[in-house]
């Protein structure tokens, strides 16, 4: 079926070939660490004890509803004029409906409101691997979108610690996963979402770590420039905000994302971003690596005066962060504007 292409489309209508001198990331020590099974230690609970299916299909209900709540403020911001982040959706309907029309996607589908897997997420996930930074790296942080789970799988099976978030941040904070909690039976199922909740050992903001990589999804990005567009519920930047709070992460850790060569664009408007919008160092598609250079300044924590109260009130780890500022500092800090948001769910109890 032909598909009608406008002018704002004809950018995405061949692959984007970046061409630009590669510079290495070389701060890190050289780590020969290598995938060695071992007994598995689950840290959430008793394997008998843990339902997958109950929570997979949780999980999958929160994400429709979730999907459906993004699908109405892009609906509702494209059609008011005057909404000044109505160019981000704009940009983001065009990629997922691009993707869709030209067989570019992969399930999940359809993409649309999702961090978009694609043809060739495996050969961008390769390229990744290859990158020097990736290969000094002891601890790498990596999103939990699908696209990104063979970048999961290589981290784990070259024996580096996998720092992941829970879903929507919306059971917990970050889980860390090693190849010594691992079996070679159980390595490819700690890289989905039940996974990292049976195996996966959940941190606080209290514990020591130093991440070297942070890997990160995108819907679109500009190779000229770093900037970024993830789904639009700015989880990545809200996970960002938080490892500078612990000190994991400051702003020479390189930032990475794997996309689809047809996800590279070159209209997003820096000069819109906002200050809490993550810019991205590399970007690894199934042809090519792409060294930014990125002038975009990196986030220096979390802005509270951009956090809405809703999405305050459905994650914990926030509060937690939120009181914990206001008690060593002695100030009140500011809150966002009001925002509808999807529901939430609590984390199950454990069964005695």
């Amino acid at each position: 079926m032909a598909m009608a292409v406008d002018s704002s489309m004809i950018r995405l209508s061949t692959p984007f070939t970046h061409n630009r001198t590669r510079h290495l990331f070389a701060n890190h020590k050289l780590n020969s660490f290598s995938f060695r099974p071992q007994s598995r230690t689950n840290y959430n609970s008793d394997p008998k004890e843990f339902d997958e299916l109950a929570y997979e299909a949780e999980r999958l209900r929160l994400d429709a509803k979730a999907r459906e709540s993004m699908a109405q403020t892009s609906k509702t911001m494209t059609e008011t004029d005057d909404d000044p982040r109505a160019w981000k959706w704009v940009i983001r309907k065009r990629v997922w409906d691009f993707m869709e029309a030209q067989n570019i996607a992969q399930n999940p589908r359809p993409v649309h409101h999702r961090i978009p897997n694609f043809v060739g997420a495996s050969a961008a996930a390769k390229k990744l691997s290859e990158l020097e930074a990736f290969v000094m790296a002891k601890c790498v942080k990596v999103n939990p979108d699908s696209p990104q789970k063979q970048v999961r799988f290589l981290t784990l099976s070259d024996g580096k610690k996998l720092l992941t978030p829970q879903p929507r941040l919306r059971t917990g904070f970050f889980s860390i996963l090693e190849s010594s909690m691992l079996t070679p039976s159980t390595i490819n199922e700690a890289c989905t979402s039940v996974g990292v909740a049976k195996y996966g050992r959940p941190i606080g903001l209290d514990e020591k770590i130093k991440v070297d990589v942070i890997v990160i999804g995108s819907v679109a990005v500009d190779p000229n420039t770093g900037a970024r567009l993830g789904k639009g519920e700015g989880f990545a930047e809200l996970e960002y905000g938080m490892l500078r709070y612990m000190g994991a992460i400051d702003d020479s850790t390189p930032v990475v994302t794997s996309v689809h060569d047809y996800q590279l664009v070159d209209d997003i408007p820096i000069e819109k971003l906002l200050v809490h919008d993550v810019p991205v160092d590399i970007i690894c598609t199934p042809t090519q690596v792409i060294f930014t250079n990125t002038a975009i300044p990196k986030p220096q924590g979390i802005y509270w005066d951009k956090l809405s109260p809703e999405k305050l009130g459905q994650i914990r780890i926030l509060r937690e962060l939120k009181r914990r500022i206001e008690r060593e500092t002695g100030h009140t800090l500011p809150c966002g504007p009001s925002e509808r948001l999807p529901p939430t769910t609590q984390r199950r109890r454990r069964r005695s």
